[in-house]
């Protein structure tokens, strides 16, 4: 498979300048300084250009109807994360808990919860999406509270242990995820960027990751500059640096998918420049969107689906 399984063309913003921004528009990026800004991402009218000159338009994806698997939530109190966290755990359609699966670990993005880690689907619904037509490999897919302090060890708030060692040992008390590689991981943004760590610090149990529009950071001063709450200091930046440590996942079945027009876009090209030549990459038009986010979800699902079964 190439490593580049899609690569559009850049969509350029010199169209719309041509065409007149109007007066709001105008006043976002009034003088040529401003226009750099907001091109690259330092002013928040980036957002705004970025959707009037259609970068963020990406194919829109709909659930079949096909009839769909168990779901089941609850909640368990986490040591870890020193409070209690919800789940829910989606079954492919014909399955329902008991059932012997390979399971999939979703993590959610910054802002979401468990009930909302996936872009318009329930778990149950992403299990039963189809790919070129084609139903997925059988597979459970669980989300499940991480906070909003991203999905690294904090000093009171370990997310990340919380899913090593207390989640993925009570799913596999279920039947899921019990064979060796029958575990992977994927995220969205700030998932995404848990994700890819998690599978780099611990390359047992996960047999393959998925990310899609992962949110790295090129450095400290930058993720301090955009969201302060992300790490707590620098030290704790270069330990968890997902790109530093990209090197581990040479061994790891990974797929990156990322807009040209995603502010992170920079951080994860050096992130895919880092991965082993076997890595998925699949760079295409689409912002940090929810759109863009749907649109790669069956397709990343397919890849973990696959590995899985292998």
């Amino acid at each position: 498979m190439p490593r580049h399984a899609r690569l559009d063309a850049a969509v350029s913003r010199r169209r719309l300048l041509r065409c007149g921004l109007g007066t709001a528009a105008g006043v976002v990026v009034a003088g040529a300084t401003g226009v750099e800004l907001v091109a690259h991402g330092v002013l928040p009218g980036k957002s705004l250009l970025d959707l009037i000159d259609g970068a963020c338009d990406v194919p829109s994806v709909s659930l079949d109807d096909r009839r769909l698997g168990e779901s089941v939530s609850g909640g368990f109190f986490s040591r870890a994360r020193r409070r209690v966290v919800g789940y829910t755990v989606g079954y492919p359609p014909g399955h329902v808990r008991g059932a012997e699966l390979p399971l999939v670990v979703m993590l959610h993005g910054e802002g979401a919860t468990h009930t909302s880690a996936l872009p318009g689907a329930t778990p149950a619904e992403a299990v039963a999406s189809t790919v070129m037509g084609q139903p997925l490999a059988p597979m459970a897919l669980v989300t499940v509270d991480g906070g909003q302090g991203y999905w690294h060890p904090h000093l009171t708030d370990d997310p990340m242990a919380m899913v090593v060692h207390e989640l993925i040992p009570m799913l596999q008390g279920w039947g899921l995820g019990r064979h060796p590689d029958q575990i992977a991981t994927m995220g969205i943004s700030m998932g995404g960027y848990g994700a890819i760590l998690v599978a780099e610090l611990y390359p047992r149990p996960f047999g393959a990751v998925a990310a899609i529009s992962p949110a790295v950071w090129t450095s400290y001063a930058q993720a301090m500059a955009v969201n302060p709450g992300a790490y707590d200091s620098a030290s704790q930046f270069a330990s968890y640096d997902a790109v530093t440590h990209a090197a581990a996942l040479a061994r790891t079945p990974v797929r990156i998918a990322s807009g040209f027009a995603d502010p992170f876009h920079p951080a994860v090209v050096g992130l895919t420049e880092r991965l082993g030549p076997e890595a998925q990459v699949v760079f295409t038009g689409g912002c940090h969107t929810g759109p863009f986010f749907r649109y790669e979800l069956p397709a990343s699902l397919g890849f973990l689906g696959a590995r899985l079964a292998g």
